[in-house]
């Protein structure tokens, strides 16, 4: 009988990862005993996970050189995959703060919504390190089977069953394209190993059939994320899903999937695929400037402000392709600090957006956010930074991260994706100044009961602190995602 081999394993490749998945199994299991009335104490033991695996993920930045991989070399350690651990962590760090008082005014407080939150976190780190398809699929699903349910959090509300619903379907329906996709790349190149898949194409040892199966599935896998990632012409379901979602939802999946799906569509296009990237570029090329083109104009026509930050967020899908599009290290360095920039945006504005609602009552409506300088000045200061570094203006880390990946691109040869760009750009500036236009320079024409909590309160200044930050200091970000270009330099 053959003895059976296990391979050795480094722990401290998934140290993060396994942080978060045993810590939210133990929230989980403390929450049994937490009564009804005190929801609000398994909300502070998440956050306690989240901080343990922010602090053991510091020293590791300061010892990880290039890549470390393990089981089987199906995940890995680098600087891009801690950097955006590091991220997904504030994500989710920011949205416990922003729900803790959200959830009982609106009737919905539950103590699983913390744990699952970690979960969605603990996918999207797989997401980040994943270096196998299979666990990329693996990440990706938890991911999506967690946002679900948290999608369909505020029942019995219709709207947020409705949101559940669809994104259940279009999930299930991107699902079964990334699963065909690897099942192709398999046939083609016997493996499902990124690295792996990038010697052969290097050694350029496959059949044309093979080669056939390898590009097919691709762009089935393109597909799946494209869904995820809210890419024209697979973007449809995002206004309705964000709509719908309750708030502090909406704002974790615009920001925590759209960064977790880029990480994972970088690691397969950029380290599985560079030989193919004359096939690839063009054709991704060409969905960004869609893209961006459908998300801004479409948001244009939008009063309402919630279904508005969707299609915006459609839009910097298309910005964000440019840094994986570029295909160097300037690339992906552009990718890295826009995914910062935007999710620390984001989280702000839908931030602000929590602070007009109340049980009931939702304020998205353009005409809600009249005169809100006058009631609120510290909220309507806060939202103009967000509009301010959505549109790319000066000095908000929005201008820094559009002009990271414009340079990459037009130094990738890709000078009328830059220009499609800037046109996109100009178009946004309308619907974003708008929203400032109303705030500072029209009357109130109703009175909102606007509660800013601490814990909102908290949150809040915690995201509008770094779009400052890292718009008048990009050098801070600068010099730490400069070492994420292991990626494409492996």
């Amino acid at each position: 009988m053959p003895e059976i081999q296990i391979p050795p394993v480094n722990f401290s490749v998934v140290l993060q990862p396994a942080i978060i998945f045993g810590w939210s199994m133990v929230v989980l299991m403390i929450d049994l005993f937490i009564p009804q009335d005190r929801k609000r104490v398994t909300g502070y033991l998440a956050l306690f996970g989240i901080i343990g695996a922010i602090a053991a993920g510091i020293p590791l930045m300061q010892t990880t050189v290039g890549m470390t991989l393990t089981f089987s070399n199906m995940i890995a350690l680098d600087n891009f995959a801690l950097i955006l651990n590091m991220l997904f962590l504030v994500i989710a760090a920011i949205t416990i703060l922003i729900s803790l008082d959200y959830l009982p005014r609106h009737g919905i407080e539950r103590g699983e919504y913390h744990a699952l939150i970690l979960f969605a976190t603990g996918g999207m780190m797989l997401l980040a390190q994943g270096t196998d398809l299979i666990v990329l699929f693996l990440g990706l699903e938890l991911l999506s089977i967690t946002l679900y349910i948290l999608a369909g959090f505020a029942y019995p509300r219709l709207a947020s069953e409705e949101a559940a619903m669809k994104y259940l379907l279009i999930g299930a329906f991107a699902a079964g394209f990334l699963v065909f996709g690897i099942a192709l790349i398999f046939g083609g190149t016997g493996t499902s190993n990124l690295i792996a898949i990038a010697d052969l194409l290097a050694e350029g040892s496959l059949s044309t059939e093979d080669n056939a199966l390898l590009l097919t599935g691709t762009a089935l896998i393109i597909v799946g994320f494209g869904y995820k990632i809210a890419m024209a012409p697979f973007h449809m379901w995002t206004p309705d899903v964000y709509e719908g979602a309750p708030t502090p939802v909406t704002a974790f999946m615009s920001v925590g999937t759209k960064s977790a799906g880029f990480a994972a569509l970088a690691r397969i296009l950029l380290l599985a695929l560079p030989s193919n990237q004359e096939i690839w570029v063009p054709v991704i090329a060409v969905l960004a400037a869609i893209t961006m083109l459908i998300g801004n104009i479409s948001a244009i026509v939008q009063v309402n402000v919630k279904r508005m930050l969707a299609y915006s967020s459609i839009g910097h899908a298309g910005f964000i392709l440019m840094g994986i599009l570029a295909n160097n290290e300037r690339g992906v360095e552009g990718l890295m600090f826009y995914l910062i920039a935007y999710s620390l945006t984001n989280l702000a504005a839908f931030t602000v957006l929590i602070a007009l609602e109340k049980r009931g009552e939702s304020f998205w409506d353009m005409g809600d956010f009249a005169g809100l300088w006058q009631r609120q000045p510290w909220l309507a200061g806060t939202m103009a930074i967000c509009m301010l570094s959505l549109a790319g203006f000066p000095p908000t880390a929005g201008f820094i991260a559009k002009f990271y990946v414009f340079t990459a691109a037009w130094e990738a040869g890709l000078q009328w994706l830059v220009l499609v760009s800037i046109i996109a750009s100009a178009i946004s500036v309308f619907f974003y100044l708008r929203i400032i236009s109303q705030m500072f320079m029209n009357e109130p024409t109703r009175e909102i009961e606007v509660q800013v909590t601490p814990s909102i309160g908290l949150g809040l200044g915690l995201a509008t602190f770094g779009v400052i930050l890292f718009g008048i200091l990009p050098a801070l970000i600068i010099n730490l995602v400069q070492q994420s270009s292991s990626i494409v330099s492996r």
